[in-house]
């Protein structure tokens, strides 16, 4: 395999962020000599997680085995995810604002037709479904576990039991029509043909959009690393994949 010299566009304070993380962990575990320090493997976990490159790739440009990369990697990933805020954590900070903001999202996957159960009939194709929170601004507070691309935002929304958080915290919410029928604090726009809308209601759907316009800064912000945009990895590795990324979007967002 030919090696040449390329970039990746991660701040320098991501890089010591997750090198302090790695090199107190070494510690922690009485780990000695390996082939890669800490600088060094934070580099090839943040080049895995924003290119998305195959573990034959980078092993190949840290001069080191496929299964070694595969390790450092996964060991980085696992130590990034505990650090993700959880569902309660985000409810305790959201309890300072206004509202949130609720959407999903398809993160689409390698798979083939057979594998059903993964298949999303209204994006058509195959993927993992994500349920993310923003505060009022579009700012990420937490997402979520994933879970096949067959379930629809509002049953997924009720088995991550975001709505009985927000209602028991009396935390306001906006989402799409894909929330319809959720009760609780979450608030959703009215239904129907827009024609067959009152004046009335299409001043507060069009008020309702510009809110939840703002999600989508979030959702944009976890797809610009190339991972998400397809994911060849096996489907119980990417809800920790998702936190890692989340965790290092929030440590250089502090």
């Amino acid at each position: 395999m030919l090696v040449y010299p390329s970039g990746v566009d991660v701040s320098s304070s991501a890089l010591r962020f997750l090198s302090a993380r790695l090199r107190q962990h070494r510690r922690a575990i009485g780990s000695r000599w390996r082939r890669l320090n800490p600088g060094r493997q934070a580099l090839l976990a943040l080049a895995h997680l924003r290119m998305g490159h195959m573990y034959a790739q980078l092993a190949a440009g840290f001069d080191i085995g496929t299964t070694t990369a595969y390790r450092y990697v996964t060991e980085a990933v696992k130590l990034l995810a505990g650090l993700a805020p959880t569902l309660a954590d985000a409810i305790r900070v959201a309890s300072a604002k206004a509202f949130v903001i609720l959407d999903g999202t398809l993160l689409p996957i390698d798979r083939i037709a057979a594998d059903r159960p993964f298949y999303s009939g209204k994006h058509k194709k195959h993927g993992m479904n994500l349920q993310v929170l923003t505060d009022p601004f579009g700012r990420l507070l937490w997402a979520s576990p994933t879970l096949p691309g067959t379930v629809h935002d509002v049953r997924a929304a009720r088995e991550h039991g975001i709505v009985d958080a927000l209602t028991a915290a009396g935390i306001k919410c906006w989402a799409d029509k894909a929330y319809r029928g959720s009760g609780g604090t979450v608030r959703t726009p009215y239904w129907g043909r827009w024609e067959t809308l009152s004046a009335g209601q299409k001043a507060v759907n069009r008020s309702h959009a510009k809110i939840r316009a703002l999600v989508e800064q979030a959702i944009a912000t976890l797809k610009a690393r190339r991972l998400l945009r397809k994911l060849r990895c096996s489907t119980t590795r990417i809800t920790a994949l998702v936190q890692a990324i989340l965790a290092l979007h929030l440590a250089g967002s502090e």
